[in-house]
């Protein structure tokens, strides 16, 4: 007999696989990518989510989304939330899951307030976020629209930030009516709940995850300069072909990870766009991101270093001109003992266990904890897969996930975290 779940975690699941059908592709993954009508469904169902509940809900300059919550009188908000966009093809759960999981954990805690389950009133005010572009798919950098609330990146020059049609950010967020002017809510700590992408929880059975720190990433803008000749009349000798030159060089980008230990780094070349891109000319020009990412810094600049050597190799090798530069360096980053220790005392409280764990991937946590007292969490992840529509994560564990956080904000809204320190 299968027992009922209880009202919260059957509302929260209904609102989740409801999201999940807004940019919904034919094999269950979704395709909303930054500032797209799809993207606009969702930002509209979060709006609509929040003043049914009388929450106010600010949009700011970058197409930051916020509910706000007022709990108590002039005092700032612990933040919650993660991002709603998608990559091309993407999971359903990437993302959405911690803005739905931040939206219901937020209504328990103004219920729960409201009946005056609690012996003082919080010392804080609780908002929600959907922040803007996080997967970069559409617009890169990544993690932007935290990173502009952060000060980590200047909110002008995001804005004039193009995508491969030649459309700028500003644009985009014009179109579909989320180019704000509110003001951003002042904020005491931020907590976000994701996906693990990763398959440490699923493999130990264990359901939270602490992040305790970030790995070093860093790109590589790298255009290839060739000249543009017919592929049928011009002697091999002849040529300087730039997509032969990019093709080497994402050879060595995914070579460089064997000078070092298995799993120690990570590399790839993602977006690749060539010109003139027709069938019976030979490539005048390639542009190509690479993408580097280990624990280790040193590990990350060696890399580097060995693919700039690389790159100069293969210029000579095809008389090409090849330019490189670094972009979107994010250091590692340490999450504060005092939310590791929360989380750890809100494991014991509801008997689920937790364990510490780093994240490989960037979240707008990582950001965040830049400015704030930070928690990451997350849940398990079927086969670590994410990124495409095979990502998945089961409902129990999202539920719980849920739970989780409802605890950890309830604590946070009264202080707790300042308490730890």
């Amino acid at each position: 007999m299968t027992t009922a779940l209880p009202a919260d975690a059957t509302a929260f699941l209904t609102d989740f696989h409801a999201v999940a059908e807004i940019g919904a592709t034919p094999n269950a993954g979704v395709d909303r990518q930054a500032a797209t009508p799809e993207d606009r469904e969702t930002r509209e169902w979060f709006r609509t989510y929040a003043e049914s509940r009388g929450w106010e809900v600010r949009v700011d300059g970058i197409g930051n989304q916020f509910a706000l919550l007022n709990l108590t009188s002039n005092a700032p908000y612990v933040l919650l939330g993660s991002h709603l966009d998608s990559q091309p093809l993407g999971g359903r759960f990437d993302g959405a899951y911690g803005v739905i999981a931040g939206l219901h954990a937020a209504d328990r805690i103004a219920r729960r307030v409201s009946t005056g389950a609690a012996p003082h009133a919080p010392t804080y005010n609780l908002a929600v976020v959907n922040w803007f572009n996080e997967e970069g798919g559409r617009f890169a950098p990544s993690i932007m629209g935290s990173s502009v609330f952060a000060g980590i990146m200047d909110e002008a020059e995001m804005r004039e930030v193009r995508d491969l049609r030649g459309i700028s950010v500003r644009e985009a967020l014009e179109s579909i009516g989320y180019l704000g002017t509110d003001e951003r809510p002042d904020i005491a700590s931020y907590a976000e709940i994701h996906i693990e992408q990763g398959r440490i929880l699923e493999r130990e059975g264990i359901p939270i995850g602490a992040v305790d720190a970030s790995w070093h990433t860093q790109k590589l803008d790298i255009e290839v300069l060739g000249e543009q000749s017919h592929t049928g009349a011009t002697l091999m000798s002849d040529r300087h072909d730039a997509l032969l030159g990019a093709a080497k060089v994402i050879q060595r980008v995914h070579e460089v990870t064997d000078l070092f230990p298995p799993e120690t780094l990570v590399s790839s070349v993602g977006q690749l766009t060539l010109e003139p891109n027709s069938p019976i000319v030979v490539a005048r020009r390639v542009h190509l991101v690479a993408d580097l990412r280990a624990d280790d810094r040193e590990v990350v600049r060696s890399a580097r270093d060995k693919i700039l050597s690389d790159i100069r190799e293969i210029e000579a090798e095809h008389g090409l001109v090849i330019n490189a530069r670094d972009f979107d360096v994010r250091a590692n980053q340490l999450y504060p003992e005092a939310g590791l220790q929360l989380t750890e005392q809100v494991a014991d409280a509801l008997g689920t266990g937790a364990r510490r764990i780093r994240t490989m991937a960037g979240h707008d946590s990582v950001a965040m904890n830049r400015i704030a007292p930070t928690v990451m969490l997350f849940i398990p992840s079927v086969d670590g897969v994410s990124h495409c529509e095979r990502e998945f994560s089961r409902d129990e564990d999202m539920v719980t996930g849920v739970e989780f956080l409802t605890e950890v904000a309830w604590r946070l809204v009264h202080g707790a975290l300042q308490e730890t320190k």
